[in-house]
């Protein structure tokens, strides 16, 4: 599942244009994740070349089991512009959720004098993984639905079977 394109992985702009009340008290960059798009594999953008792999790690580890983190600055310099004196680390966690908190925790966040910028990488998962992640997603999504079928009251249920 490689592909050519790495545009997802650039940094986007701020939303300047929300309306105040929907603003938030942190400006954000308006993206929005599928089921595929969303992954246990990340790119780490904006580490400074001062030989922070132990570092950045120990940090990611904090989130819950990491898998690998390797440093794979030549390979993306091959495929888009990166900033000066900095390295680009593939990590790969256990669970999908891990990986979320730690993008939605880290991305824009100072790391050693970096500004870091953090991205799903699902080109670099195997189609094994994205079966996976989809059969996940099926189960959870009916729980979900047979937990709220539970907890409706029993007159919107009348009302549901009368259709």
């Amino acid at each position: 599942m490689h592909t050519s394109s790495s545009e997802h992985h650039k940094r986007l702009e701020y939303c300047t244009t929300r309306l105040q009340y929907r603003q938030g008290r942190e400006l954000k960059a308006v993206k929005v994740y599928t089921v595929a798009s969303e992954s246990r594999h990340l790119l780490i953008f904006g580490v400074p070349k001062i030989n922070l792999q132990a570092d950045l790690k120990t940090k990611l580890q904090g989130f819950g089991k990491l898998q690998s983190c390797i440093c794979i600055t030549s390979e993306m310099a091959s495929k888009m512009e990166l900033e000066a004196f900095t390295d680009v680390f593939a990590v790969k966690f256990e669970r999908l959720e891990v990986a979320r908190r730690a993008k939605r925790m880290l991305d824009a966040h100072q790391f050693f004098g970096g500004i870091l910028h953090i991205s799903y990488a699902p080109e670099r998962e195997p189609l094994e993984e994205l079966r996976e992640k989809m059969l996940q997603r099926k189960h959870e999504v009916h729980l979900r639905i047979r937990r709220n079928q539970k907890d409706e009251p029993p007159a919107a249920k009348k009302n549901r079977e009368v259709r």
